[in-house]
């Protein structure tokens, strides 16, 4: 009879212990670096639902930069 092959060691577990872990667990580790330096953008529910995809969504953000700087005349700033 065949022994049966042993199960991945990448494959996630249904449930994990504290003592799974070798040291302490830290809630928010990264929060603030993500705060600080993140590129990420989080819609609200009904804009999301418009867009597919980030694809989508740049494309149309990238059109209305192009519209946006037709239609606008450049001003002149003092001091710059």
């Amino acid at each position: 009879m065949k022994k049966a092959e042993p199960a991945d060691k990448d494959e996630l577990r249904p449930e994990y212990k504290r003592s799974d872990f070798p040291g302490p667990l830290v809630r928010g580790k990264y929060a603030k670096r993500m705060q600080e330096s993140s590129n990420v953008v989080v819609l609200k529910p009904e804009v999301a639902d418009v867009f597919p995809n980030e694809e989508a969504v740049n494309a149309a953000l990238l059109s209305l930069i192009k519209i946006a700087q037709k239609t606008t005349r450049p001003t002149k700033r003092s001091g710059v």
